[in-house]
């Protein structure tokens, strides 16, 4: 009776189906209902049926012609159920056709979840099952190709698995189940530390922690646990199976992106503009340098290797796709950290500028080498590409300052003389400036041959013995732009001998910067001897012009002359007397700045006059005529006492408001438009 009941059953259906199914497509949508209503009407048993009542009515059709001389064989069975035509007509199902529906059941309970699949490891493995069994059967289907309308069907439902494996892929990134430990530096939130909030941070209203700087970079993120790990490469493993790799590496980009962004933040660098940059106040660009050379360190030492390391761990066995994931994940910031370099690059040239874009070049440079593994395969060989290219152009702009400061010393005015001849604001800045950017000189050897590092990152072997390289070259023009410039700032004076003090001052310090630093080794010693027959030039300049009309009144007549009368004689005492007084008044003013050269002045001027002035008072002496009337103001111990206070001036340099005061005049201290305080500070 129940076997009766169902077989009823059945037929009720297959009526309803003949009613109602005017279509292969609604025919099959309704026996899809009836099959999920009730167990008994499965799509197993409706197709069984309907491929029997078919079978059933096509041996009917055969056994009507058969012979009038045929034997009847046992007694008729009763007429099977009436086979509905709709039924009868639809065509018999395939192994494959029922795949697809039983996979289309089971995966449509999964990609309708509410919740993660992979919260619960029972419902991840199941679910991967379906998806293996379902590319197979699509991968079946394609290699047939008999049967498009299903092979659209199962290629729809995969389509449908993919979107809700990226939807899983993303959140197991993006909020793994267990918390990577913080690293070093501060990429990941430790509440323990003091950290730096930056209030202008352009991501909403809560600010961005800013990370402590680290010294040690042989460290590696782990940004997922393991057990992460394994579920994202199982996920990319059938995603790119599916043909859906492309989506997957980018999927895995949306997903790290944030993370890299924020780790970016942390470290206290912004986005901005080239405008912005050239825009911004040396004191601002600075402060900003300053957190982006250790920042870029940290991002392509730590962060991009450790973004790698996991990228090649996902994607493992599963090329291009990796190094697509990683180029996407990375490119932004990489970008933006170069394009700071590149603006900083193109910005004002001016000198102040040049120690801190050599440290910017350093710090790319150096890490040249390291990013060949990382940026080895050619999706990311133009992110390498790109730092080399940034290496370059800070390198060229290093090149550029040294320029503009030989255009700026030989375009600065010469308005104000120095009070006593003094070293005048220029040769200190400048001899400062080369003797600090010396103390790079690896690198300006390097920038100025041209190898930029781009091919490895490899430095240049210098030789310190070696006075004509390119950097020396140009430093001994800067050095000759100088020397003009003072010169033509001598002509200031009006007394010829307090120019040759002011050479004479300003070639001594110069002198003495070059012997104290490495510019010694790359001018050479000929440089040396060619400078210090200069200062001895202009020595005896000075003496000549000084004293010569002293050293004139004080000849009294050499062998076979003649002897002076004794009138002439007490008048030359008298001349001299006035000349010195003179002398010393005005002199008393200048300045010699360099203690030696002080005392080889003031012993040769004293040598000269004080013999000759001795030689008068001997034969004024030994005159009868003007022994009478003879009136010694000055001994020789006076003279030579009066010629030892000499240079020792009188106006001290002073810093008041900004201003440096020399005397009565007021000097700025902006030389060629720059603050020079900074290299003043402690220098002499």
């Amino acid at each position: 009776m129940a076997e009766d009941g169902e077989e009823k059953l059945l037929a009720t259906v297959q009526h309803i189906v003949k009613t109602l199914g005017r279509t292969d497509t609604m025919t099959e949508d309704i026996l899809k209902v009836f099959s999920n209503y009730d167990g008994r009407l499965s799509l197993d048993k409706l197709y069984a049926t309907r491929a029997a009542a078919a079978a059933a009515a096509v041996a009917a059709a055969g056994g009507a012609g058969a012979g009038e001389h045929s034997v009847p064989a046992s007694p008729p069975m009763p007429p099977p159920p009436a086979v509905p035509p709709a039924v009868a007509a639809m065509p018999a199902v395939t192994s494959l056709e029922r795949t697809v529906r039983t996979l289309d059941r089971q995966i449509s309970q999964f990609v309708t979840m509410d919740r993660l699949i992979w919260a619960d490891s029972a419902d991840a493995d199941a679910f991967l099952e379906a998806v293996d069994d379902l590319i197979g059967t699509v991968q079946e289907l394609d290699a047939a190709g008999t049967n498009r309308g299903l092979l659209d069907r199962a290629d729809e439902l995969l389509s449908r698995c993919m979107a809700r494996l990226e939807d899983e892929f993303r959140a197991l990134i993006e909020r793994p189940d267990d918390v990577a430990p913080p690293a070093p530096g501060g990429f990941a939130s430790d509440e323990s530390e003091e950290e730096d909030y930056d209030a202008d941070d352009g991501y909403g209203d809560e600010p961005i922690p800013i990370a402590k700087p680290v010294s040690d970079f042989d460290v590696v993120i782990d940004a997922l646990p393991p057990g992460s790990v394994s579920d994202v490469h199982q996920i990319a493993r059938r995603m790119v199976d599916a043909g859906f790799g492309r989506e997957c590496a980018e999927a895995y980009a949306a997903a790290r992106r944030g993370f890299i962004d924020e780790s970016v933040a942390r470290l206290g660098i912004h986005a901005r503009t080239i405008d912005e940059v050239h825009s911004l106040p040396w004191e601002e660009l600075e402060f900003d340098i300053a957190r982006w050379i250790p920042a870029f360190k940290m991002v392509f030492r730590i962060l991009i290797p450790s973004e790698r390391r996991l990228c090649d761990r996902v994607f493992d066995g599963l090329a291009p796709y990796g190094d697509l994931a990683f180029v996407a994940a990375v490119r932004t910031q990489v970008l933006q950290l170069i394009s700071f370099g590149d603006a900083v690059s193109a910005a004002s040239r001016a000198p102040e500028r040049l120690f801190r874009v050599i440290d910017m070049y350093e710090a790319v440079r150096d890490l040249l080498p390291d990013l060949d593994p990382v940026f080895a395969d050619p999706y990311s060989a133009a992110l390498r590409a790109e730092v080399s290219a940034v290496c370059n152009t800070l390198g060229s702009s290093i090149k550029g300052i040294f320029m503009e400061l030989e255009n700026l010393i030989r375009r600065d005015p010469a308005r104000v003389s120095v009070p006593g001849g003094g070293i005048h604001p220029i040769t200190r800045y400048v001899m400062n400036y080369l003797r600090a950017a010396c103390g790079s000189r690896q690198t300006l050897e390097e920038v100025m041959e041209g190898d930029l590092g781009a091919v490895g990152g490899a430095a240049i072997a210098v030789d310190p013995d070696r006075p004509t390289s390119s950097l020396a070259v140009h430093i001994a023009w800067i050095m000759d732009v100088l020397h003009k410039n003072l010169e033509t700032k001598s002509k200031i004076y009006r007394d010829p001998p307090l120019a040759s003090i002011f050479l004479m001052n300003n070639g001594k310090y110069i002198i003495h910067k070059v012997n104290d630093s490495e510019l010694g080794v790359l001018l050479g010693d000929e440089w040396m001897k060619q400078m210090m027959s200069r200062v001895r030039r202009w020595s005896l300049e000075y003496q000549r012009g000084a004293w010569a009309k002293v050293m004139s009144v004080l000849q009294t007549g050499g062998p076979g002359i003649g002897s002076l009368p004794a009138k002439a004689l007490l008048q030359k005492l008298r001349m001299f007397n006035g000349y010195l007084e003179e002398i010393c008044a005005i002199q008393s003013e200048w300045v010699i700045a360099d203690e030696q050269l002080r005392e080889d002045v003031r012993a040769a001027i004293t040598d000269s006059v004080k013999s000759a002035y001795m030689g008068l008072i001997s034969r004024l002496k030994s005159s009868p005529e003007a022994a009478q009337d003879l009136f010694i103001k000055h001994s020789p111990e006076d003279v030579e006492a009066r010629i030892q206070h000499l240079f020792e001036g009188v106006s001290k340099i002073e810093v008041s408001g900004g201003k440096m005061l020399l005397g009565e005049t007021v000097w700025s201290s902006q030389i060629f438009g720059l603050d020079c305080t900074i290299l003043f500070h402690g220098l002499h």
